[in-house]
């Protein structure tokens, strides 16, 4: 990765605070993605990131463990998402991301088992799009870190509806299976609404915010 010339994010997990120190410990890359939102410890019996104040224990372990920045994904399956940004923002996240999946599931119809050896999945894609947008505008209302948009993105309208919403920036997943170019595709598209509009990224960002 060091090869390409760009900067590198590492995307870890692992299962308790202790572990995530570990890991970031022993990584050589610019920025650290935390993520919280994969089943773990037996005693919680579901997702890690559920828990603002495991969020918040976590944050601060690896933020001590490392000098680089920490992000923080955040998952969508909660009553309460600003919950569990508030809990990144105190441990001393340097922002956070929003959204992972979605708690999903599928079944073959044909033999009456779950698709997936784990009957449970996360869904990603186009449809988790509004429930990504809606979090991010909710984060990026409250807090005072940044909030990155993932989640449904695959063009470049989608790109500025979610920074419209708040984000200071986007990633892109599920639409990699259309190939690399829908980065060149979204980058330009964006580039061309804002010379349309005679309007700057940092004034798009969050407007929706402040024209409710």
């Amino acid at each position: 990765a060091r090869k390409g010339g760009v900067p590198v994010i590492a995307s870890i997990f692992a299962s308790s605070a202790e572990e995530f120190a570990q890991i970031s410990r022993n990584l050589d890359a610019d920025a650290l993605e935390l993520n919280l939102s994969c089943p773990h410890a037996e005693k919680y019996g579901s997702e890690l990131g559920r828990y603002p104040d495991l969020v918040e224990s976590v944050t601060g372990a690896v933020k001590a463990a490392s000098s680089v920045p920490v992000w923080v994904k955040l998952t969508p399956n909660t009553a309460d998402i600003l919950e569990l940004g508030l809990a990144a923002q105190r441990g001393g996240a340097d922002a956070v991301v929003a959204i992972n999946t979605l708690k999903a599931m599928a079944i073959d119809i044909e033999t009456g088992y779950p698709i997936l050896g784990n009957r449970f999945g996360g869904l990603s894609g186009r449809a988790i799009k509004p429930v990504a947008v809606r979090a991010v505008y909710d984060l990026a209302s409250r807090l005072e870190i940044p909030v990155i948009g993932v989640g449904g993105i695959s063009s470049w309208e989608d790109a500025v509806e979610m920074i419209m919403a708040g984000a200071s920036a986007i990633q892109v997943g599920t639409a990699l299976l259309q190939g690399y170019g829908v980065f060149e595709e979204i980058t330009s598209g964006l580039s061309a609404y804002l010379g349309r509009k005679s309007i700057t990224l940092e004034e798009l960002c969050g407007m929706a915010g402040r024209c409710s």
